[in-house]
């Protein structure tokens, strides 16, 4: 039996009480005031435009997948799929608000200026749309951000294997110097695209300086006719390397059908496109929005900033990476075909693109505005891309070695 008159355990009997009523008081002070808004789960919403079937698209179910695979009963997904056009979007966005989403993931540059508008009108839900550039302009909402991998670097790459292969087509004699010809089935004349293929002609022209290049508008993102076609437009017109910044295997059919008859190749984007045409193509690049979409739902569970959470280059609510943060991928290299050296020189400019040595933009060009043609840049003193933006602003066409063709 212990004795009340004992000192020492009166002393520890005051102890122990003082600690739980700190203990106490801590408790009720979280519950009171909110001090932990941490949640056991969230939900958490996509809008795409397009499926598992197209490129653009299946990369985000990538993330999407890994996003679960993580954060497993952490997270409720909801999926909206194959909206194209801005009633469709905003009923997307009106439909998951509705089921509760803590967090929204909006997919195409299209869905910016709705994404937006719902952020604004339901401050409580994250909005994270990606590609866009309007994260930061007036009226800026917390509750709003932007956010894309820094592509470029991948077009760079990809580029310079390009220019590799073309260089040893000119060095066996199978084409002239004058033949270095490029093709490239680009979607809209916007500085995403703009941007992506000067950097793929810029990374060509590094190790083939004779290499040119002619780029075909689809004016769509995603439609399979229109890029074979456009691709075969490209190839009549005596292009022996196709590339794209369109979503469909399109133009690497092409490829693989006018082979047997003419010598072309083929670079591919977000996703490996060597299954499709495996005698042409040898390469492509990708964003891997896995670090972005995972890290956005780790903070919304913590309660915490997303961009303070989120490992990368921050502008406001902002914010983009590239191969340093693992937000841009090389994918897989189709050795049968590629020029010897090829996985050497991909390791060499990762990781000079890591420890920021390379500048991309920069050279004896000179870059002309498409919608005003009295407006130039002088590329002598380079131009920095992703400096203020997560998403591509250069949208300038280079004078002499880019061609746009009808």
């Amino acid at each position: 039996m212990i004795m009340l008159n004992d000192k020492k355990t009166l002393y520890l009997i005051t102890i122990v009480t003082s600690v739980l009523m700190i203990m106490s008081f801590a408790t009720y002070r979280i519950i009171r005031d909110g001090s932990d808004t941490s949640k056991e789960a969230i939900i958490v919403g996509f809008v795409y435009d397009g499926d598992e079937s197209t490129p653009y698209t299946a990369n985000f179910i990538k993330a999407q997948k890994a996003l679960e695979r993580k954060l497993g009963k952490k997270v409720k997904i909801h999926v909206k799929s194959n909206i194209l056009d801005k009633d469709g979007v905003e009923q997307a966005l009106a439909d998951l608000v509705d089921s509760r989403c803590d967090i929204i993931f909006t997919t195409s540059f299209g869905y910016g200026e709705a994404t937006k508008k719902y952020a604004g009108m339901y401050p409580d839900i994250q909005f994270c749309q990606a590609t866009c550039l309007n994260a930061n302009d007036d009226p800026a909402y917390g509750n709003y951000h932007t956010f894309m991998g820094e592509i470029y670097e991948g077009r760079y790459i990809t580029g310079a294997i390009a220019g590799m292969k073309l260089q040893e087509m000119i060095d066996n004699g199978t084409i002239t110097k004058e033949e270095a010809k490029i093709g490239y089935v680009a979607a809209y004349p916007i500085a995403e695209v703009i941007s992506g293929y000067t950097a793929f002609l810029l990374g060509a022209r590094s190790e083939c300086p004779d290499a040119v290049m002619e780029v075909k508008y689809t004016n769509t993102w995603s439609s399979y006719t229109i890029e074979k076609s456009c691709a075969d437009k490209l190839i009549d017109d005596g292009c022996v390397l196709i590339s794209q910044h369109s979503n469909t295997t399109g133009p690497a059919v092409a490829c693989e059908e006018r082979y047997a008859e003419k010598t072309v190749y083929h670079v591919g984007y977000n996703q490996s496109m060597i299954d499709v045409a495996p005698t042409t193509s040898m390469i492509s690049c990708r964003i891997n929005w896995e670090s972005y979409v995972i890290g956005a739902c780790e903070a919304v569970l913590a309660d915490e900033k997303i961009e303070d959470y989120v490992e990368g280059v921050v502008h406001g609510n902002d914010i983009g990476a590239g191969f340093d943060k693992g937000w841009v991928d090389i994918l897989e290299l189709n050795s049968l075909i590629a020029a010897p050296g090829s996985q050497e020189k991909i390791d060499e400019l990762k990781k000079k693109f890591v420890h920021d040595d390379i500048d991309v933009f920069r050279g004896d060009y000179t870059g002309v505005d498409p919608e005003d043609p009295s407006k130039t840049i002088d590329l002598k003193n380079g131009y920095k891309e992703n400096e203020k933006y997560s998403a591509p602003t250069f949208s300038y066409v280079l004078k002499d070695v880019i061609t746009i063709i009808e």
